[in-house]
């Protein structure tokens, strides 16, 4: 069977439309202030039913649904409940380099896009930290375009179909070997039956295709994964980037808990 020959224009034009997923991890919420400050109380046995209700309220007085401070209401910033949640949280903080339990209370949500397979499973290496909460895009239920990966694998790797157009032609739809017929698929070929076998068809995807997932993650758990995924460390650069997205933007929902305060916890 002749291949088509393709013209330099024609590759040129798949390489644009070719789809690149950029990596962006969102911190959605941090919550559990109200449950960590009533065991920080509660472990110095200071905790009374009447530090609870007010807890509770300064919590949310202060909070958006988020767990977010509102910077956006002055009257927030300004208030006393303001400065006695500033002042809990850096008690708690204190506390959680050594008694790390207190911070097990708080809870991120991490929505990630984008991030390669195998990046993925760095992160799923971790699930007993994240108490097995990762739920990302399945392979057997997804699909994916020829040569689609993340934005780190781009200009790195070409699959086979895209080192074809390069070299001027382009791969046959079907293809006879020992008296069975396969047809072209996502980076490679399947027998003719399985085509639209989304089981089979997984079996031809790359470790660079993008993964997209939601976890959840306590902030004393964090702690671990952050050391071993960070930045200066030997963990992928896009698995590092991740790690790195992820810790500034939980330090952006509350000053206090910096990078420097999130490695130094002893976990």
């Amino acid at each position: 069977m002749r291949m088509k020959i393709l013209s330099k224009l024609d590759f040129h034009l798949d390489l644009k439309n070719r789809r690149i997923n950029i990596l962006k991890a969102t911190v959605t919420s941090i919550t559990g202030f109200y449950e960590a400050f009533v065991s920080m109380f509660m472990s110095k046995r200071t905790w009374t039913p009447e530090l609870d209700a007010e807890i509770k309220y300064v919590c949310n007085s202060v909070l958006d649904n988020n767990g977010s401070i509102s910077v956006c209401d002055d009257d927030v910033i300004n208030s006393e409940n303001y400065k006695k949640f500033e002042k809990w949280l850096s008690m708690l903080l204190r506390m959680g380099k050594r008694h790390i339990t207190v911070l097990r209370y708080l809870d991120i949500t991490i929505m990630t896009e984008g991030l390669h397979r195998a990046g993925q499973d760095d992160v799923d290496a971790h699930a007993r930290r994240f108490d097995n909460r990762i739920i990302r895009n399945s392979t057997r239920l997804a699909t994916f375009d020829d040569g689609e990966m993340s934005d780190y694998y781009k200009d790195k790797v070409l699959t086979d179909g895209q080192a074809c157009k390069i070299l001027g032609f382009e791969l046959p739809n079907e293809i006879d070997h020992n008296g069975k017929t396969y047809v072209k698929s996502t980076n490679g070929y399947v027998l003719k039956e399985y085509e639209n076998n989304k089981d089979v068809k997984r079996g031809l995807y790359m470790l660079g295709i993008p993964s997209n997932f939601i976890s959840k993650i306590n902030l004393c758990e964090w702690g671990h994964v952050f050391k071993e995924r960070c930045d200066g460390g030997g963990a992928n650069p896009e698995v590092k980037e991740w790690a790195e997205q992820v810790m500034k933007q939980i330090t952006e929902f509350h000053k206090e808990i910096t990078r420097d305060y999130v490695l130094s916890i002893q976990n």
